[in-house]
């Protein structure tokens, strides 16, 4: 059986993790309504950066939390509601890996609705453009440099939203692995620690085997049998 200190260990991490997924909570609904205001600045702002910059921070802190909740469960020696942990640990996974997949699509979104907003703004920008072009080429030539090179900026941020999905996803898939790995090592502990079960399951193989040496020899007979009768 866990000790109680290892007991009291495992409930104030899983507190810690839990309060810091709350503030995950709020701060997700704050940096959401970035994307639906009436006015989406061209660049993020201050405060928009500051909410990203710390919903990643809490990110950060609740993977090492639940990186000690798992060190913790491993060092157990007993599996006394181990089975309600594990489950309590797979949860707080699986809400990890769906706050980063949260975070890269409001980014995403936060980016189209920048791009349509300004949308406007750009048709505007190019007329008068246009109109410069036809009284100053060089600087024409100039200015559709810096819009390719913005496209191409465009473009890549687009990739990288797309890498950064792929990457939660994975990481998600780490995560239900390293858990059903842990499954695994506590079950293969927890026989080797009941008394005669190695015992009882070599009886077991060598029974099977027995019987499957008879059978086989049973087949082999009848076979010769019919063989050489019939």
């Amino acid at each position: 059986m866990a000790t109680p200190s290892g007991n009291s260990g495992w409930a104030q991490l899983r507190q810690q993790a839990r309060s810091l997924e709350t503030q995950a909570e709020s701060l997700f609904h704050t940096y959401s309504q970035f994307a639906t205001a009436a006015s989406i600045p061209p660049k993020p702002t201050q405060e928009e950066r500051t909410t990203e910059s710390k919903i990643e921070e809490l990110l950060e802190k609740r993977e090492s939390t639940i990186a000690q909740l798992s060190r913790l469960l491993d060092s157990e020696a007993a599996l006394t509601s181990s089975a309600l942990k594990q489950n309590n640990l797979a949860l707080l996974r699986e809400k990890l890996a769906a706050h980063r997949k949260d975070l890269t699509r409001l980014r995403s979104n936060l980016r189209h609705a920048r791009d349509r907003a300004n949308l406007l703004t750009n048709v505007r920008s190019e007329i008068a453009e246009h109109r410069r072009a036809e009284e100053d080429p060089a600087a024409a030539e100039a200015d559709y440099m810096l819009d390719e090179r913005r496209r191409i900026d465009n473009s890549h941020g687009m990739a990288d939203s797309v890498l950064s999905q792929a990457y939660a996803v994975n990481e998600g898939f780490l995560a239900q692995r390293e858990t059903l790995a842990s499954i695994q090592r506590r079950i293969t502990g927890a026989a080797s620690q009941v008394p005669g079960i190695n015992t009882l399951i070599g009886r077991i193989s060598a029974k099977k085997r027995r019987d499957g040496i008879i059978m086989g020899s049973f087949i082999a007979f009848c076979f010769v049998f019919f063989w050489l009768f019939l």
